[in-house]
């Protein structure tokens, strides 16, 4: 969707692209002083991050989509008109908030700050499908005939576009996975509330366990032709695969270092540096935060 503001264009894309990576810094924020860990370091983090995500993100859709960019190089930087990965995002992003956390909150374990974070993509994520890809001209998945179809604007060439430009009812998959992500975000909220993110990491596998299922089954069903060789496929399967062994490696651990009186954390709840670092003060990252 575009409007005008004058001689400017401007893309609601764009603009839900904007809201959502605000919402993620607010509620990064939020849930480190929710814990007692410095979080100022995050704005400087913040936009290195959002550049790389983008980057990450536009470059895997155009290798996985190769053939039409050839055609139309020029189109490679139109971001505007959609065509981010979302493997793509977080093959750049991640790497990127990890160093710079390293760099300027060396004192806690990475594996405990991606626990934190973890909620807070499937927030982001939520909010993104329903501000981005629902905005798009070609937001939709499969034609459908079913009451719960949408129509959105046509593209000559897109499967629900007809040759004369009328459009069919499409199954709304980015409604449809804002609320899987939304789900998976209430998930992580409960296992904190069990387990205290004991032992580390735990959240963020079973939020790579969970995502990978829900992304593989909206390619499978909604989104691509149904093959399970389908690069977005496969990488969801890995993800789902080593998510779910990595929770039961985790807790099978735990349980046996429960029993031989150890433990990935310090007897009152706090989480040991990472290997080879020092720190001044001891934070308690254990514990579930109280935000919602």
């Amino acid at each position: 969707m575009v409007f005008h503001l004058g001689p400017l264009q401007v893309h609601t894309y764009g603009i839900g692209l904007a809201l959502t990576f605000w919402f993620s810094l607010w509620y990064m924020r939020r849930r480190f002083d929710a814990v007692g860990i410095p979080s100022d370091w995050l704005n400087r983090a913040f936009l290195w991050v959002v550049a790389a995500s983008i980057i990450g993100a536009r470059a895997v859709h155009v290798v996985a989509n190769f053939s039409y960019y050839r055609t139309d190089p020029a189109g490679i930087l139109a971001v505007w008109h959609g065509g981010l990965s979302s493997f793509g995002g977080l093959l750049l992003g991640v790497p990127t908030g990890i160093w710079f956390k390293r760099k300027y909150l060396p004192e806690v374990p990475t594996l405990a700050a991606l626990d934190i974070a973890a909620p807070v993509l499937m927030a982001a994520w939520a909010m993104g499908r329903l501000l981005g890809p629902q905005m798009m001209i070609d937001g939709g998945g499969h034609p459908t005939a079913g009451w719960y179809g949408m129509r959105y604007a046509c593209t000559i060439g897109k499967f629900g576009c007809m040759a004369n430009g009328v459009t069919v009812r499409e199954i709304p998959v980015p409604l449809f996975q804002a609320a899987e992500c939304l789900a998976i975000w209430a998930i992580l909220r409960y296992v904190e509330e069990r387990t205290g993110r004991k032992p580390t990491g735990v959240v963020l596998a079973a939020m790579a366990g969970l995502w990978g299922i829900v992304r593989f089954t909206d390619e499978f069903f909604w989104l691509a032709r149904p093959r399970l060789w389908d690069a977005v496929e496969v990488t969801a399967i890995v993800l789902a695969v080593a998510g779910w062994g990595t929770v039961a490696w985790l807790l099978l651990r735990h349980q046996k270092e429960s029993r031989q009186g150890g433990g990935d954390g310090a007897p009152d709840g706090t989480v040991r540096p990472e290997a080879g670092q020092t720190t001044q003060s001891t934070l308690s990252v254990g514990g579930p935060d109280t935000t919602t």
